[in-house]
């Protein structure tokens, strides 16, 4: 599986956030996450992800996140509600794994995040993807 740092797009790079949990790139409209080994990601590690999004772009900018599961974790599904219940919004999620294990907590996800999830094997498809979902929306809302 590629890393976030291999790829043409990382010259375009915004920031970097490194957490005791994983790493966060943010460019423009869209972050990628490269969580560690065995976390078991929460809301209030999520927190700190989104406030420093926050940060980047402010609060009303079209926003597509990546997860790009180098590595075997896992999510907290039920932390989704927070995350709405705090008025949080991402406007595209997907998920790129490289097996079955990558997937394995993306059922339990669906059933709580409120909107689609969508799932790829290849990061470049996936920011391809999310790129165009960005402009698009961007688009709409000028």
């Amino acid at each position: 599986m590629k890393r976030v740092r291999d790829l043409p797009i990382f010259k375009r790079i915004r920031e970097i956030r490194e957490f005791e949990f994983g790493v966060f790139y943010y460019f423009d409209g869209l972050v990628i996450s490269e969580i560690n080994e065995a976390v078991t990601f929460s809301w209030e590690m999520a927190q700190k992800a989104i406030e420093a999004a926050y940060e980047i772009y402010g609060k009303e900018k079209p926003i597509a996140y990546i997860s790009n599961r180098i590595h075997s974790y896992s999510v907290v599904p039920t932390d989704w509600a927070k995350f709405f219940k705090n008025r949080h919004q991402l406007d595209f999620y997907s998920v790129v794994g490289g097996t079955q294990g990558s997937f394995a907590s993306l059922v339990l996800e669906r059933m709580f995040f409120q909107s689609s999830i969508r799932q790829f094997t290849n990061l470049e498809e996936a920011i391809a993807w999310s790129l165009k979902r960005i402009k698009e929306r961007e688009e709409q809302l000028t």
